[in-house]
């Protein structure tokens, strides 16, 4: 049974966790779900390495909602630099799905964004998990989690 960990932070105004485990749970069986929640963005590496050592999970997801002043953007940095080094140190993937507050003019929007980020990385999480050629065939392709996808450069690939 494949483990996945997900630690999410209380700073956040949106439950990305739970749609991400939603989709999880609607799109595999077999799968074991351990979730932690944490004060803020800057906790969020140490609490994803645990959860990768300690309780052995084989990937985990990193739920944050930086601000949109300056420090946040700061503190958003650090917290991404930890989860790579978190990442580097287990040898195991910890997917980082931030949405800044700025992303969106509304509460609504931001909402759309948040939901829909979430979804989508759940959705790349099963494929590193259980199908990585699938994310090979989309490479290029101009993916976008959130938001309408990119697409392709003209004259490129797909």
């Amino acid at each position: 049974m494949k483990r996945i960990g997900i630690v999410d932070t209380t700073f956040a105004r949106y439950d990305m966790a739970s749609d991400a485990i939603n989709e999880i749970k609607n799109t595999v069986t077999g799968v074991k779900i351990i979730r932690r929640t944490v004060p803020g963005v800057k906790d969020l590496p140490v609490a994803s390495k645990k959860l990768l050592d300690e309780e052995n999970c084989d990937i985990a997801m990193a739920f944050g909602m930086p601000g949109g002043k300056d420090i946040d953007k700061v503190c958003a940095h650090e917290a991404s630099q930890g989860l790579i080094k978190a990442q580097l140190m287990t040898n195991k993937h910890i997917l980082e799905v931030f949405v800044h507050e700025d992303e969106a003019e509304s509460d609504k929007e931001l909402a759309m964004v948040c939901g829909n980020r979430a979804r989508e990385h759940a959705q790349n999480l099963i494929k590193l998990l259980f199908d990585p050629e699938k994310l090979t065939r989309k490479a290029g392709t101009g993916q976008r989690e959130g938001f309408k996808d990119a697409g392709s450069v003209k004259g490129g690939k797909h």
